[in-house]
């Protein structure tokens, strides 16, 4: 594997952060796991949320802090990919990651999102992407960082103008 990827951008807004949501999902593959960094309210979840919207899903895309996970059927490449958004804020301890059986959702038909990953380590797979929101103003600061070849090649792929 070449050395990390790295991609800095700022999102002006929640619309550039729907934006980069939507170009995620045109280059995401099953397997992928992406841990999700920033602070409450760095938008997270509206991230996760827009990805999964471009990925075809129409129903509401909540916060999974109170379940820690939930699971949502996309297309992806003509193939269909259950994308599971993890929520780790409340989880008490690691083993509690293993105790729910989470481990298993972490396969070639699946795209594992996860928010605040530090409380699943040192538990967790492996990622293939760190993404990091950060408060900026009104806006959002962001680093992409590629951690697999999975996950170069997938930020290879990445088209996105943030203000446009």
């Amino acid at each position: 594997m070449s050395p990390d990827y790295i991609h800095h951008t700022h999102l002006q807004d929640e619309a550039g952060t729907t934006a980069l949501g939507a170009a995620l999902a045109h280059v995401l593959e099953p397997g992928m796991a992406i841990y999700l960094h920033g602070d409450l309210g760095a938008g997270k979840t509206a991230l996760t949320r827009a990805l999964l919207h471009a990925a075809g899903y129409e129903g509401r895309v909540k916060s999974p802090t109170y379940t820690l996970a939930e699971p949502y059927p996309v297309k992806l490449a003509d193939r269909m990919v259950t994308v599971i958004h993890f929520d780790l804020y409340r989880m008490a301890s690691p083993e509690e990651f293993l105790e729910a059986g989470f481990r298993e959702h972490f396969n070639e038909n699946s795209i594992c999102i996860i928010e605040w990953p530090e409380k699943g380590e040192p538990v967790l797979p492996a990622p293939d992407i760190h993404i990091s929101l950060t408060v900026a103003g009104h806006g959002r600061d962001v680093e992409l960082r590629a951690l697999s070849d999975k996950g170069h090649q997938c930020l290879a792929r990445l088209k996105f103008a943030p203000n446009l």
